[in-house]
C-alpha cells in the first residue's frame, strides 16, 4: 500500500532534483528521505530516479508517476 508521506516526499524529490535540498524543505534528514523513496520504488516495481553523487533526475516512469502522485496529493 503506497503512503502518501512517501508519494509527498517523492514530488519533493522530484521538484528539487537534490536529496539533499528536498530533505531540507521537508524539515528531515537525507538518509531517512532516500530510504522512503527507495521503499517506495520496491512498492510500485521500478526505478523512478536516474542517480549520480550530486543530482536525481526523474526517468521516464519518474516522470509518468510525478503527475499520478500530484494528482493523488490534490485528491488526498
Amino acid at each position: 500500500m503506497l503512503d502518501l508521506r512517501q508519494i509527498r516526499y517523492f514530488v519533493a524529490v522530484a521538484e528539487a532534483g537534490n536529496v539533499g535540498r528536498a530533505a531540507e524543505q521537508l524539515h528531515i534528514s537525507q538518509s531517512p528521505l532516500s530510504r522512503q523513496i527507495m521503499h517506495l520504488e520496491e512498492q510500485l516495481g521500478v526505478t523512478l530516479f536516474e542517480r549520480s553523487k550530486q543530482r536525481v533526475r526523474l526517468n521516464a516512469e519518474g516522470r509518468a508517476f510525478l503527475a499520478e502522485a500530484r494528482a493523488l496529493l490534490v485528491n488526498a
